[in-house]
């Protein structure tokens, strides 16, 4: 069944934007009587039939709710340095959003070699995999922002950072425990410089590890990703 991202839905019917109309109509070729589902973005999930198939102003008639669908007992939010190819940071985000994630962050940091994103796309991909995983929360994008800002700002629950940095550090796997927030710091190509996890440390991050291989920089992202969700779901 096709499903549509469809925000600030209030009664019994809903109109979609000229965008998700064209598509539905345009595209899809659906028809007046053709069921859908819809989520709004914060844990509803609507299966509906379509009343008027309009390309510019298509009108679903809502049939049913399903409210807190997917939700977790647990958050992540993970902080991550856009790589020097998009692409590849645009990758995690798809992945990431599919397997469950709450909150991501550009950072920018001292090795970045990417200093802009373009959010604009970054949100179309994140609503994409939201509507391909069927989540009905959408996950919150943050701005780029400056590691050292970053490090400062508030954050509940497990404070981690991962890198390469040839310490000894505990897996992420075997951290978990009595925690139901996770923020995860993921460095650029060249990894967080040595200055970069100090502060983190003297913030109250703990450094972690992936496991042995090195991976790379959207890898790392979407393992911690998949590694927390794993880990929380099976308590």
């Amino acid at each position: 069944m096709h499903i549509f991202y469809t925000p600030n839905v209030n009664g019994n019917s809903y109109t979609l934007s000229e965008e998700e109309s064209k598509h539905c109509v345009k595209v899809l070729r659906l028809t007046p009587g053709s069921q859908l589902l819809m989520v709004d973005g914060i844990g509803n999930l609507y299966q509906g039939h379509i009343t008027d198939a309009n390309a510019k102003h298509c009108t679903i008639g809502i049939d049913s709710v399903q409210h807190n669908f997917g939700k977790r007992p647990f958050s992540i939010h993970i902080a991550m340095a856009p790589t020097k190819n998009i692409e590849r940071f645009e990758w995690f985000l798809e992945k990431a959003v599919e397997i469950g994630i709450d909150k991501i962050t550009p950072l920018l940091t001292q090795h970045s070699e990417r200093k802009v994103v373009n959010t604009d796309r970054l949100e179309k991909i994140i609503m994409s995999a939201m509507k391909q995983s069927i989540k009905a929360y959408k996950p919150e994008l943050g701005p780029l922002t400056d590691f050292s800002t970053f490090i400062k700002e508030q954050q509940n629950g497990a404070k981690l950072i991962a890198h390469c940095i040839d310490t000894p550090k505990p897996l992420l796997k075997n951290v978990l425990a009595n925690y139901s927030e996770f923020t995860i710091l993921i460095g650029p190509e060249g990894d967080f410089s040595p200055e970069e996890v100090a502060l983190a440390k003297q913030y109250g991050y703990t450094d972690i590890s992936l496991g042995k291989s090195r991976l790379r920089t959207e890898t790392a992202g979407v393992v911690a990703c998949h590694t927390v969700n794993v880990i929380k779901e099976d308590e």
